[in-house]
C-alpha cells in the first residue's frame, strides 16, 4: 500500500467516526444497529427509514454551514427561541443544529434559575448579555418565555409581574428586531400521552435520569394548567415582527428535520465563496530533536 493510498483510507476512517458521532446521539433514542429497545429486530422498512433520515440530516447539517459562512460574511444577527414542554424534544434538534458548526459563531444560552441578585433586576436584563453581535447565532434552550410558563403555573411570579410580561415582551422583541437581530420563536408540540412515555423512559434509564427534576414532575401533574399557559402566551405574543412557528414533535426525528428545514428557509442566506486552501509544507529543521514523553504521564492504553 503507497502513501497515498494510506492517506485516503485514515481520511475515510475519519469520515466514518463522524457518522459514529452521529450514531452516538441516537443512542438517547435507544435504538442501536439493526435493534429495537425491546430486542425486536428492525424491519427493511425501519432501516431504510433510518437511512434516510440520516441522509437528510446530514444534507440539512451541511446547509446549515452554509448558513454559519453567510451569517458571518454579512454581519447577520440571529437570536432562536426554543419552548415547549419537558421532553418535548428542544434538546435534541439544539444538538443536531449546533453539531457541526462552530461554537464561536453559534452558541447556546440555557440560562438556569435566576439568582438572589438576578430576581431584583429588570426581568430582560439577564437575556440581554447573551444577545448576539454580528456575525452571531444564540440558541436560546428556553428563554425570557419562561414567565409566560413555569413562573406561572409554579407561582414563581405575581399577577403584575405576569401582566407586566405581556405588555413588555412584544415591544422588546420588536426593539430586538428593529436593531437587526433576526428573532425565530419555536414551540415543539407533544401530546400528553407522548410526554408520559418519555417520562417513563427517563425514570427507567440510568443514563436519562439526571434529566428528570422535580420541577420536571410537577410539570407533568399539572399537565392542563401548562396547556392553558401556553394558549395565552401564543395567543398575547404572537406578533408580526417574531411570530411563532409550532413543530410536530410526536416524531423526534421529523421533529428535527422539519424544525431546521423550516429555520433554513427563514434565512436569505446564500453559499459564500471562499478561497482554494493549500495546505504549506511543514518546515524541518536539523538541528531539532523530539523529545521522548515520560511514561509515567501517559494515560494507560487501556482500549
Amino acid at each position: 500500500m503507497n502513501a497515498n493510498d494510506d492517506m485516503v483510507q485514515r481520511m475515510h476512517r475519519d469520515m466514518i467516526d463522524s457518522y459514529d458521532e452521529e450514531l452516538e446521539l441516537e443512542m438517547d433514542d435507544r435504538m442501536l444497529t439493526g435493534m429495537e429497545s425491546d430486542g425486536e429486530p428492525t424491519t427493511e422498512d425501519q432501516k431504510e427509514a433510518r437511512r434516510q433520515y440520516f441522509r437528510e440530516l446530514f444534507r440539512l447539517q451541511a446547509e446549515l454551514v452554509k448558513l454559519q459562512d453567510w451569517v458571518v460574511a454579512t454581519g447577520h444577527k440571529v437570536v432562536i427561541l426554543f419552548e415547549g414542554r419537558d421532553a418535548a424534544g428542544k434538546g435534541g434538534v439544539i444538538k443536531r443544529i449546533t453539531q457541526r458548526l462552530n461554537p464561536r459563531v453559534c452558541r447556546v444560552a440555557a440560562l438556569p434559575a435566576p439568582n438572589d441578585r438576578e430576581r431584583t433586576q429588570w426581568y430582560f436584563q439577564r437575556y440581554v448579555s447573551h444577545l448576539p453581535a454580528a456575525g452571531e447565532i444564540v440558541l436560546f434552550d428556553r428563554s425570557w418565555y419562561n414567565r409566560a410558563g413555569v413562573e406561572r403555573v409554579m407561582g414563581f411570579c405575581t399577577d403584575d409581574q405576569y401582566e407586566e410580561f405581556f405588555r413588555t415582551v412584544p415591544e422588546f422583541e420588536r426593539m430586538l428586531v428593529r436593531s437587526g437581530i433576526q428573532l425565530v420563536k419555536y414551540w415543539f408540540s407533544i401530546s400528553d400521552q407522548e410526554q408520559h412515555l418519555r417520562f417513563l423512559g427517563r425514570i427507567h434509564d440510568p443514563l436519562k435520569q439526571w434529566k428528570l427534576s422535580p420541577m420536571d414532575l410537577e410539570s407533568r401533574r399539572r399537565w392542563e394548567e401548562y396547556t392553558k399557559a401556553k394558549e395565552v402566551m401564543l395567543e398575547r405574543t404572537h406578533i408580526p415582527e417574531a411570530p411563532w412557528w409550532v413543530v410536530q414533535a410526536v416524531d423526534k426525528k421529523k421533529a428535527r428535520l422539519n424544525c431546521i428545514h423550516h429555520l433554513l428557509e427563514q434565512m436569505p442566506y446564500q453559499e459564500v465563496a471562499h478561497p482554494a486552501i493549500h495546505l504549506p509544507e511543514r518546515e524541518r529543521h536539523d538541528d531539532y530533536i523530539r523529545q521522548a514523553v515520560p511514561n509515567e504521564i501517559v494515560v494507560p492504553e487501556v482500549y
